[in-house]
């Protein structure tokens, strides 16, 4: 026990009284009504055998009769009996005082009292040490505060018993004259008797007393706005009556029987489970003993109605022909190989097989590259409805899986009320920017997703509102997302990955022709005979006025081309000035171009290296820049690089200095300078395992003053022995060589078997040469310049310090 409680004595015996659902405390004087026969007994016995005194223990629920040791709690609280009051019924009025809080067991004798059989209890009584030390004082204040607070809110507490309150200064008695005034449960009561320090207890004390005080301020302002509802509520009652009253003397008079007749026959009607409509038989039973005017008839009225809307069992008749389905799907998108083949494999199973039970499938690629509009073809395709749900910044799972009607407002979730807006139960349910969902309190909605995309569970998806089991299994779910790392694991175990990567310059240039440009001409108002766009002008928007991987933008600048067209279409009263669009006449249509065509260098640079990045919107070129300068070995690093980039150029310093013979560096050439390695475009955030070789190779350029060709490429991590690792997101890096004017592309070994998925075009394009060490990737990337030319170069002031790094001045350097 703690040092602040002694015990008393042992040996003591006292009769026991069971109470249910009060706690007795010490110094507390609280009237009880007692009724069972053996608690009258033990006041009985405790008036003229134990001077007045008895032992209250509570009971741990309430409904037991007759309860025993293990029904009831180990601490409880001796109290002197001050009145009785016998009453008519039999049952009698009794006021204790509470004393002392006591440890008890149970004595083996009891005895009998007018036929009734009493306990007696063996009581171990605790006394209590309070403390009286600063922190004691404040929370004793603090408390006190708080119970003034309280009762301006609950007039229940008299004065006289704030005034007590106020005066008292132990911690341990304070909270034993408030607690039995708090109305809490029984439970907490008992654990706040049980707790033993006094300081503890009136903090536990206080704790429940702030949350009283906040129930009770939500108590008035509800009740405030029930009374105000009730008004209202009997103003329509009124004014209902009296419409009613009307329509009768008009013959107009409503029946609500006419209208629940009106739903059985709908739901006789409904092809439904024998589940749903058992329940919807019931809650019509249920509305017909509620009067129209109650506010629960409309609620249950909205969940059938619920019910009745639904397509349950309504699949809508669809005729699968693969070649229709190829040739709708390659009327609207250009290109898209691989996921036109996935759709076509999946149709191809169904047109065997009743009932599929698949792999949902999981668009994954930047904006613009057409994964909504790809899910729309495939419900044009199938001949389904076509449903989209977007998640983006869905935060709440009860949009998912809907509200309880408990709540005001409830409503079923988003994927239930989709399925009432296409009216059969087999669309196509495209579920956009899976990847953007977020979660809060209020539950965590990707969790939700996982019943409704497991193709084993939803054949069975209860949603709250419903309670109903609701087969989704017939539903083709696609799934879109720009980022596949976003997606939470278990959610992205159920679906079936296809990436969609950026468009080349040539399919972007047919997709503009065959697609984008005939439909802004048209919602522009435009006539495509009077327009006449050249490829050449399209080349031009998709090379200086855009740099993305889809087409979402470029769509956008040509339909600021058909904007300016449609404006001198009406200025010109029919006519356009501008009718034909050549690549000349881009610019004084779309003003200054945005982009330069082509990131690369315009010629060999010392220190300069072009590497490969993958992003979020695709690949993108990454100049690395090296810069030496006299100094004590310091190495900085800039241009808003992660972690992973960080540690690449590390590890390629350590490569270079271990093989500095080789390269015919003194072996202390790095004490000596300071190193400043820059990635550009410091605002954009740059991270990936992919950078390592294009680090080193700036790195021993700006060392050996050896320019670097501007026409390559290279990605791949390093090692500390120089070995070149494999990477990700080959495509996506190629398609940005490509892009960047790039010829020559150096890849790791590892990432050769990759090469089938890069389309034969780039693959045409580009000289893609396998490395496996740094020792490879040296005479591809470095400049093969005459001995006698190696340190001639625009920035000659860097040449003494590279000379002062080689071993000796009067031979070149090799590489």
């Amino acid at each position: 026990m703690p040092d602040t409680y002694t015990t008393g004595t042992g040996g003591m015996q006292l009769p026991v009284m069971t109470l249910r659902e009060v706690v007795m405390f010490p110094r507390a004087i609280v009237p009880l009504f007692v009724g069972r026969k053996a608690s009258i007994a033990a006041v009985e016995h405790a008036l003229e055998q134990y001077n007045k005194r008895i032992l209250l223990v509570a009971q741990k629920e309430p409904e037991v009769e007759t309860p025993g040791q293990d029904d009831l709690f180990a601490m409880g609280a001796i109290c002197k009996i001050l009145q009785l009051l016998r009453l008519p019924d039999g049952t009698v009025k009794v006021l204790f005082e509470g004393q002392n809080r006591a440890y008890w067991r149970p004595v083996e004798d009891r005895f009998s009292f007018e036929g009734e059989s009493v306990a007696l209890a063996e009581v171990q009584m605790l006394q209590e040490n309070d403390p009286d030390n600063p922190e004691a004082r404040a929370l004793i204040r603090t408390t006190q505060e708080a119970v003034q607070k309280y009762s301006k809110i609950n007039k229940q507490l008299a004065q006289e018993t704030l005034m007590a309150i106020s005066s008292i200064d132990r911690p341990g008695r304070l909270a034993d004259v408030i607690m039995p005034h708090l109305k809490v449960e029984y439970t907490q009561k008992q654990a706040v008797l049980e707790v033993q320090d006094p300081l503890e207890r009136l903090e536990q004390t206080y704790a429940l007393l702030e949350g009283e005080i906040e129930v009770s301020s939500l108590e008035r302002q509800i009740k405030s706005r029930v009374k105000d509802q009730m008004q209202s509520n009997q103003r329509d009652y009124y004014l209902n009556e009296q419409l009613k009253a009307i329509k009768k003397e008009m013959g107009q008079e409503d029946d609500p029987q006419a209208e629940l007749d009106e739903l059985l026959e709908r739901l006789q009607a409904k092809d439904m489970p024998d589940h749903a409509r058992e329940k919807a038989e019931k809650e019509i039973k249920k509305l017909r003993q509620m009067p129209p005017s109650s506010a629960e008839y409309t609620v249950v009225r909205n969940y059938i109605d619920w019910i009745l809307d639904l397509p349950w069992n309504h699949l809508k008749q669809t005729e699968l022909d693969l070649q229709q389905a190829e040739q709708i799907l390659d009327e609207d998108h250009y290109g898209l190989e691989k996921p036109k083949q996935r759709i076509l494999e999946y149709l191809a199973v169904q047109t065997l097989v009743e009932k599929m039970q698949g792999s949902i499938l999981c668009f994954v690629g930047p904006p613009g590259v057409g994964k909504t509009s790809l899910s729309k073809s495939i419900a044009r395709s199938t001949g389904r409805e076509f449903v989209r749900l977007s998640l983006g910044g869905v935060r709440d799972e009860a949009e998912i899986r809907g509200h309880r009607r408990t709540y005001v407002g409830a409503l079923p979730g988003k994927i239930i009320q989709s399925l009432k807006r296409a009216q059969s139960n087999n669309p196509v349910f495209c579920l956009d920017e899976v990847d953007k969902m977020s979660m809060d309190f209020r539950g965590d909605p990707s969790a939700a997703l996982l019943e409704v995309l497991d193709p084993e569970q939803n054949v069975a998806f209860n949603d709250h509102y419903l309670d109903l089991d609701y087969d989704l299994s017939h539903i083709f779910f696609i799934t879109t997302a720009n980022y596949l790392e976003a997606i939470p694991a278990p959610l992205r175990d159920r679906m079936e990955i296809i990436k969609l990567s950026g468009y080349l310059e040539t399919e972007k240039l047919q997709i503009a022709r065959k697609f984008l440009l005939p439909k802004q001409l048209h919602k522009n108002g435009l006539d495509p005979e009077q327009v006449s766009v050249s490829d050449g002008a399209l080349l031009e928007v998709i090379r200086r006025y855009t740099r993305e991987a889809g087409v979402r933008n470029l769509e956008r600048q040509i339909a600021s081309i058909c904007r300016k067209l449609a404006k001198e279409k009406v200025e010109g009263k029919g006519e356009i000035r501008s009718s034909k669009v050549t690549k000349t006449s881009v610019g004084s249509l779309l003003g200054v171009p945005d982009y330069r065509y082509g990131q690369r260098e315009k010629e060999p640079q010392v220190g300069v290296a072009t590497g490969l990045a993958w992003t979020e919107m695709g690949g993108e070129l990454l100049l690395v820049e090296v810069a030496l300068m006299p100094g004590k070995g310091k190495v900085e690093i800039t241009g808003k690089i992660g972690d992973v980039m960080q540690e690449s150029a590390r590890a390629a310093l350590s490569y270079i200095r271990s093989r500095s013979d080789l390269f015919g560096l003194r072996s202390d050439f790095y004490e000596g300078i300071d190193v400043h390695v820059h990635v550009p475009e410091g605002a954009t955030p740059k991270d990936g395992p992919s950078a390592g070789i294009t680090l080193a190779t700036s790195l021993i350029s700006a060392l050996l003053h050896i320019p670097v060709r501007n026409d390559v490429a290279m990605t791949g991590e390093i090692t500390l022995r120089g070995r070149v690792l494999p990477i990700g997101g080959l495509r996506e890096k190629l398609l940005a060589a490509h892009r960047g004017l790039i010829r020559t592309v150096l890849i790791p070994k590892d990432n050769e078997k990759d090469l089938k998925e890069v389309p034969e075009a780039i693959r045409r394009d580009l000289e893609i040469l396998p490395v496996e060490h740094m020792d490879d990737v040296l005479p591809l990337a470095l400049l093969d310049s005459p001995a006698e030319n190696l340190f001639c170069g625009r920035d000659d002031e860097n040449i003494p310090l590279a000379r002062r790094l080689r071993k000796e001045e009067s031979l070149p350097p090799t590489h």
